[in-house]
């Protein structure tokens, strides 16, 4: 099996991204499978890692650090030499011209969705209506050119379902994983300062702004509380200024994942809050620590979270407060273990073995039919 993965990531806080395309490569690899992996960059490259061939196609900055390939047929060069069995796309947009190229030489393409891109731009814009207007006739468009579609939780399935019943697009539910060596339990102790913790992107879509509103409403409370956020974004200076004398702290981006799972192995609670989240890595990376989540009552971060290991409410800053109260007064040992159990059920060697059978099946269906 030759699997060429196809993503326009490259940017300075793409990490769920980019986290989970790395993980599958690995992932691939054990299983057997060559992989191809396609990204934008600086100027061409091409190297070998451990989990297979990296090409870098030149391409512009578009904005915040972000480059995008802007030259789609430039990617067939590199597919052309790979000849690939099955082609993995990593982004809705900007490289499905490649699906054409595909579907002339019979390789099976699937779609991996990583967001929702109706409720992130409502996030983000405030424009509900018309951006889920738009946002249909995208998807409309994207299971017309894909094979099928895999999303991430129900949450995320939701987005496709009528369009892909249109098309006769399959739409397959994968859970993501989580890298259990690298977030795992350290020491932890009871306080009497409340520690919470949020790690993400500090944009809007991402909603770090209930996150630091929680700890505000805690600390006006008399709570003694502290919020340490790590992550960097373009609203970091509104959430300085939202946060004002609460004792919140802006750590900016931790390269050292493995001092980034220290520190959250450290809290009591961590914040993942976003009602627009599609899955949840920072969920599974906090529980992986033995860090018992909350997170907001709908968005596919909930479907990772039970009673055994965290707890939710509405989105909103007095109702989270209340809510990590509520999550507090359970706090114990046996909590935290029961959270790194929830995260062991999500190794990102089942989510390879999953999107493998899935491409090893549609291989062999367009054997069949050829």
């Amino acid at each position: 099996m030759r699997i060429a993965q196809l993503a326009n990531f490259v940017g300075p806080t793409s990490g769920g991204m980019r986290t989970a395309v790395t993980a599958l490569g690995h992932g691939y690899r054990d299983l057997g499978a060559r992989r191809l992996l396609i990204v934008p960059g600086p100027t061409d490259a091409r190297e070998d890692d451990d989990a297979g061939t990296i090409v870098r196609l030149r391409a512009p900055q578009v904005g915040g650090g972000y480059r995008l390939i802007v030259e789609p047929w430039r990617i067939t060069e590199a597919l052309e030499a790979f000849a690939p069995t099955a082609l993995e796309f990593h982004d809705k947009a900007t490289l499905l011209p490649i699906s054409r190229w595909a579907r002339r030489r019979g390789v099976p393409t699937t779609l991996v969705s990583h967001e929702r891109l109706d409720d992130m731009l409502a996030l983000r814009t405030g424009l509900v209506l018309g951006s889920r207007a738009s946002i249909a006739v995208l998807n409309r468009m994207l299971v017309r050119s894909v094979d099928r579609v895999v999303v991430t939780s129900r949450y995320a399935e939701a987005e496709f379902r009528s369009s892909a019943r249109g098309a006769g697009c399959p739409v397959v539910r994968v859970p993501l994983g989580v890298d259990l060596q690298r977030f795992a339990p350290s020491a932890w102790t009871p306080s009497p300062l409340l520690r919470l913790v949020h790690v993400g992107r500090l944009s809007r879509e991402k909603s770090p702004h209930l996150a630091v509103a929680t700890a505000v409403e805690l600390h006006r409370r008399g709570v003694p509380v502290r919020l340490d956020v790590y992550g960097t974004g373009p609203h970091r200076d509104e959430l300085v200024d939202l946060a004002g004398d609460a004792p919140v702290r802006f750590h900016g981006h931790l390269d050292d994942r493995a001092e980034l799972a220290r520190r959250i192995a450290e809290a009591d609670i961590a914040l993942s809050v976003c009602p627009g989240e599609t899955f949840g890595l920072a969920v599974l990376e906090a529980l992986a620590c033995g860090t018992p989540v909350l997170t907001a009552d709908r968005g596919g971060a909930r479907e990772l979270i039970d009673r055994t290991c965290g707890g939710w409410a509405a989105p909103d800053p007095t109702a989270l407060a209340d809510g990590v109260l509520a999550l507090a007064a359970r706090l114990s040992p046996l909590l935290r273990e029961a959270a790194r159990v929830r995260a062991q059920a999500y190794p990102w060697s089942a989510t390879a073995a999953h999107l493998l059978e899935l491409h090893a099946a549609a291989v062999a269906a367009a054997d069949t039919a050829a």
